[in-house]
């Protein structure tokens, strides 16, 4: 009888096709299957949710005092099918005091008291404030339990000094501020972790939900302030002429000199009342930054982003008079949303404008960016390119970063090498990622250098979970390119974007979404790169005639080239997808279509760089 049901058992393995694989579902998702807040077909599920604020914020700054003041009101909507007993405020700039929680050390120029609660109420009831030195998140009991689709209105008071040495924000210099993680804000409550309770560490970025913010910052006069989402009040902020300069922008493929640093120097660019406040409204935004300065240039411009409609966003860049390469970032920026959202990824630019900011974090946010300046004005542009097209992961597609940070910088580091091959050419381009994204990874791996993919962030730090989220990543979506080819790859992406773009997505909601698109299963080649400890190795196992027999002994399904020398010295180059490997992930043969008597072969795994090159080549004699 045992041996029946084991016939019977082959039998029934036998006959399941090769590419019927499943993929490792975590049983919170799993969970998401049930309730129907997600389908396996990589759409929202019929009972899918997510929870929305507004928030109304006020901050002052009086540089070169460093302390920030600010007051806002949340009114938070419940859409959940949950009572909300508690909620879970977060306060990541407690980041920079001692006792916080931190991957790296840092110095005293890095470290403050972190934030300070001066009031806090909720619905109109000033409770006390606990003790929050040090975390990054706080949970708060509510008096009042919020019903599934009920409100409550938190408010809060608050003060921080902004860190002397500046990474993601901070002082950039005495009188320059970038404002970023700023305000006290309500945590993501999803469908599948419930509240988000990760503490906040600057290599794991971000999980926010998209809110409407209206945001006043109260400066002193002569300081010029830039922020997501559009300026309100422009004739109240700038003068008359300063303004029109600012909306001529708009419109213009012109690089304009909004303000310059001569009339900065002579204090005639903005309203002259003692202070001066600047407001923005942004709507259905994940976060929200600023900066502020008395001495940085301003130069603005305007680019097509959507040719359909001829839609315009404005470009803008604020920068001291010493860094030279950003007068031309203007430019680089309206190159960079226009050639991302023409070709990858291919979706009009989202949003209203961007604003880049001369810092030092090579850091993105909603609408703006803080990029450091650099001596080669290529990499300049390779930085800020980078930075953009963070615009679409994760601030246009809703990721957790801090969990599943491969959704977003493995995206944005794939499109990185395509705009550089677009601006650089092929040969540099592929260099350059080699160099800088990939090396790494294949040729100095540490213990944690094959851990796989899919591997919680939040779990990870160190120089594996680096490779994990940029260039690892990266070369999962680009041989997922070359698998599909352009036109199937482009519009399987495009059907994820337009499924989940400002929602909560997850890596399984991206894998089934890109089945269902490309009427494909792919689950073989998401359980190579995303679930498995492969790394690439690629080798010549033997020449047959006119027949190749290459060796996977890294195991991951990786395009190649097979470079034929005839005995005529003639050449040939043989491009296999990744699809070489789906029947069997550990050997492939390749046909090179000639009766010529081969010479010799190369395996050119070009950006797939392979951890072993010396068995990589065959010589007939």
């Amino acid at each position: 009888m045992k041996n029946q049901i084991f016939l019977l058992l082959i039998a029934l393995f036998a006959a399941l096709p090769l590419t019927a694989q499943q993929l490792y579902i975590p049983r919170n998702v799993a969970k998401a299957y049930q309730n129907a807040t997600r389908s396996a077909d990589g759409r929202p599920g019929a009972k899918y949710w997510q929870n929305k604020a507004t928030y109304n914020i006020r901050v002052s700054s009086a540089p070169p005092n460093r302390t920030v003041s600010g007051s806002e009101d949340i009114v938070y909507t419940n859409n959940s099918p949950d009572t909300l007993k508690a909620v879970v405020i977060r306060l990541e700039l407690n980041s920079h005091a001692p006792e916080a929680p931190r991957e790296n050390t840092v110095n005293s120029n890095y470290l403050t008291p972190g934030v300070s609660i001066d009031e806090y109420s909720e619905n109109g009831k000033v409770k006390a404030w606990g003790r929050s030195k040090g975390r990054t998140w706080v949970q708060i009991s509510l008096d009042t339990p919020v019903a599934p689709g009920g409100k409550v209105t938190f408010t809060f008071k608050w003060h921080y000094d902004v860190s002397v040495q500046t990474n993601r924000e901070g002082a950039i210099d005495p009188t320059t501020f970038f404002l970023a993680y700023f305000y006290p804000r309500v945590a993501v409550y999803d469908d599948t972790n419930g509240w988000d309770r990760i503490d906040f560490t600057e290599g794991h970025e971000f999980y926010n939900d998209f809110n409407d913010y209206t945001l006043e910052v109260t400066v002193p006069k002569n300081y010029i302030v830039w922020a997501t989402g559009d300026l309100l009040n422009d004739d109240q902020t700038l003068k008359p002429e300063y303004a029109a300069r600012l909306n001529k922008s708009f419109t213009s493929d012109d690089v304009i000199h909004v303000a310059t640093a001569d009339e900065l120097k002579a204090k005639s660019v903005t309203a002259q009342s003692d202070t001066v406040t600047w407001k923005w409204k942004a709507d259905n935004v994940s976060d929200v930054a600023a900066a502020l300065s008395d001495h940085f240039i301003w130069d603005a411009g305007s680019v097509i982003v959507d040719k359909k409609t001829n839609r315009r966003a404005s470009v803008q860049s604020a920068y001291n008079i010493e860094a030279v390469d950003f007068q031309k970032m203007v430019e680089y920026g309206k190159h960079s949303l226009d050639w991302c959202s023409n070709n990858y990824p291919g979706v009009p630019y989202p949003f209203q404008k961007t604003t880049i900011v001369r810092g030092f974090a090579d850091m993105e946010y909603p609408m703006m960016v803080n990029d450091s300046s650099q001596r080669d004005p290529r990499f300049t542009k390779f930085i800020v390119e980078h930075e953009i097209l963070h615009s679409w992961f994760p601030f246009y597609m809703g990721i957790n970063e801090q969990r599943y940070g491969f959704m977003d910088e493995g995206w944005t580091t794939a499109f990185e090498y395509l705009i550089g091959t677009n601006d650089l050419g092929a040969e540099t381009a592929t260099n350059l990622f080699k160099g800088f994204r990939v090396e790494h990874w294949i040729i100095d791996p540490g213990a944690d250098a094959d851990i796989p993919i899919i591997t919680p962030g939040d779990a990870m730090f160190g120089p594996g979970f680096a490779d994990n989220e940029y260039g690892k990543a990266a070369l999962a979506y680009l041989a997922l390119k070359d698998l599909l080819g352009d036109e199937q790859f482009k519009s399987s992406l495009h059907e994820f974007i337009a499924t989940w773009n400002g929602k909560h997505t997850l890596p399984w909601d991206m894998f089934n979404s890109f089945n269902r698109a490309s009427g494909k299963d792919l689950n073989w080649f998401f359980n190579n790169w995303y679930f498995s400890n492969g790394y690439i190795d690629l080798a010549i196992a033997g020449v047959a005639g006119n027949q190749v027999t290459i060796r996977n002994i890294g195991g991951m399904a990786t395009p190649i080239d097979v470079v034929v020398i005839f005995d005529d010295n003639s050449t040939q180059r043989i491009h296999q997808t990744p699809a070489i490997w789906q029947a069997n992930q550990k050997e492939a043969k390749v046909t090179v279509p000639s009766s010529k008597q081969i010479k010799s072969l190369t395996l050119d795994s070009g950006i797939w760089m392979d951890a072993n090159e010396t068995d990589n080549k065959w010589d007939s004699k």
